[in-house]
């Protein structure tokens, strides 16, 4: 059973898109010339800001559509709590 990766992209327009995959660099790289979707192919991807590794292809749907339903705000704070937490494991790392 292969690993699922959620992924939150920000777009040109500083949009969020959420997706799923199993593979995010080359799912980003999709999205990046147009063949990842149509949201995608019309906001245009920059970024990922935020990805969390499930254990399948259910969880990973299921976690994708709870992150949809959150507000902008809640999928932002999400993103930054992530990236404190990722810094401070990484601090961790070097100690």
């Amino acid at each position: 059973m292969n690993a699922y990766t959620v992924y939150i992209l920000r777009c040109r327009d500083a949009s969020l898109y959420t997706g799923i995959t199993t593979d995010v660099t080359r799912r980003f790289k999709e999205h990046l010339v147009g063949k990842g979707g149509n949201y995608t192919r019309s906001h245009k991807v920059v970024k990922i800001l935020y990805t969390e590794i499930v254990k399948d292809r259910s969880s990973a749907l299921k976690r994708e559509a709870a992150i949809k339903r959150l507000s902008r705000v809640k999928k932002l704070e999400l993103i930054k709590d992530a990236q404190k937490n990722s810094q401070h494991r990484n601090i961790r790392k070097k100690d």
